[in-house]
C-alpha cells in the first residue's frame, strides 16, 4: 500500500482489476436501472403531457437566451481581436453517468461510467447542469473517480463575481458547505455573493459558478473572518455530469493566428514618397561629408564628421 501510494507501481494492476469488476458494477446497477425504466414506461398520460409542456417552455426560454449569448460571444470575439487579446473559445464536453458513491464518511468521491477510453484524464474538471462539482483524480479504461469540491482535501481558486475578489474555497466534508479561510478581516464579501472559478491554477476554466456565500462572521481579535458558502451543484442528487475539455495554450495561439489571418489586410502608410519626391533628398546620404559651400555647420559638425573616419577598434557604437 505504501509503495502504491507514493510511487504508483500498481497502477496497471488497479486498472486491470477495474476492467474485471466493471461487469459487476453494471449488474449492481441493474435494479436502479430497472426501476427507472418501469417508472418511465408506466407513467400516466397526464404526467407526460405536463412534462412535455414544461420542457417546451424551458426550451423556448433557453433558445432565446442562446440567441443573446451568441450575439454577445461574437461581439466579445470582435473586441478581443481589436485589442489583440487572447481568445476564449467554447469548451468540449462529454456527458457521464454516476454509477457509485463512496460510502466513507470522511471522503466526498463518486465514480462515473467514463474512463480513459473516452479521453478522460486526471485533473479534468467535472460539472453538472448548475455549477462545478469537482475534478477527476483517477481513471481506468471504463470508469473514473471524481473528487467533489466539498471534500476536505479539495481546494478551488474562486473569485467574487460582484467585485472580482480572488480567494480559495476549501471543502469541509459536508455536501452543502464550503469554507473560505484565506480572506482578510476587511475583505469585501457579503452574504449572497456568487463565487465563480477564477481560472487560476489551470484546472478549472474561468467563469463557472461554484457556490453562494451563506455566512460571513467577523469576530473581534481574529485576523480572518469566518466565511461559509453553499455549493450550487446538486452534489447529493445528481445522476449525470459534464466532463469539460479546455483549450491548451498552443491551441489558443493557433486560434489567435487564424483570427489575425482572417482579418482584411490594411495597407501600410508609405513614408517613402515624401522623401523621394523632394529633389534635395538625393544628397541626404552624403550629409555626413563636408557640406557644399564651405560653411561650417556649427554644432552639427562633430557628429557628422566622425562617420567618415575609420573606427579605432572596429566598433560601431559608443
Amino acid at each position: 500500500m505504501a509503495v502504491d501510494h507514493r510511487q504508483h507501481h500498481l497502477q496497471f494492476v488497479r486498472s486491470a482489476l477495474a476492467v474485471l469488476t466493471a461487469p459487476l458494477q453494471g449488474i449492481a446497477q441493474l435494479p436502479v436501472s430497472a426501476v427507472d425504466w418501469f417508472s418511465e414506461t408506466f407513467a400516466t398520460r397526464h404526467r407526460l403531457q405536463d412534462d412535455n409542456a414544461t420542457l417546451r417552455e424551458a426550451n423556448l426560454i433557453l433558445k432565446a437566451r442562446l440567441q443573446k449569448l451568441e450575439a454577445l460571444e461574437a461581439e466579445n470575439l470582435q473586441l478581443r481581436n481589436l485589442l489583440d487579446s487572447s481568445i476564449k473559445v467554447g469548451e468540449r464536453v462529454l456527458i457521464g453517468e454516476l454509477i457509485s458513491v463512496d460510502l466513507d464518511p470522511y471522503t466526498q468521491q463518486i465514480t462515473i461510467n467514463k474512463g480513459s477510453t473516452s479521453g478522460v484524464y486526471e485533473g479534468q474538471p467535472v460539472l453538472d447542469a448548475e455549477a462545478v462539482m469537482g475534478q477527476v483524480v483517477h481513471t481506468t479504461p471504463f470508469t473514473s473517480r471524481v473528487l467533489l469540491v466539498t471534500d476536505t482535501s479539495h481546494a478551488i481558486p474562486v473569485q467574487v463575481q460582484r467585485n472580482g475578489l480572488r480567494t480559495i474555497a476549501v471543502g469541509t466534508g459536508r455536501t452543502n458547505q464550503l469554507e473560505l479561510p484565506y480572506l482578510p478581516i476587511n475583505a469585501d464579501v457579503r452574504q449572497g455573493d456568487m463565487l465563480v472559478t477564477s481560472g487560476l491554477g489551470g484546472t478549472f476554466p474561468p467563469g463557472y459558478p461554484v457556490a453562494v456565500v451563506s455566512t460571513v462572521s467577523r469576530r473581534a481579535g481574529e485576523a480572518f473572518p469566518h466565511v461559509l458558502a453553499t455549493p450550487q451543484a446538486h452534489l447529493d442528487r445528481v445522476r449525470e455530469v459534464l466532463l469539460v475539455w479546455t483549450m491548451s495554450p498552443l491551441q489558443v495561439l493557433q486560434a489567435q493566428e487564424q483570427a489575425r489571418s482572417a482579418e482584411p489586410a490594411v495597407p501600410a502608410v508609405a513614408p517613402a514618397p515624401a522623401a523621394v519626391a523632394q529633389p534635395g533628398t538625393v544628397a541626404k546620404p552624403k550629409a555626413h561629408a563636408a557640406p557644399a559651400g564651405g560653411s561650417a555647420p556649427g554644432p552639427k559638425s562633430p557628429g557628422q564628421k566622425k562617420p567618415p573616419q575609420p573606427p579605432a577598434g572596429g566598433g560601431g557604437s559608443r
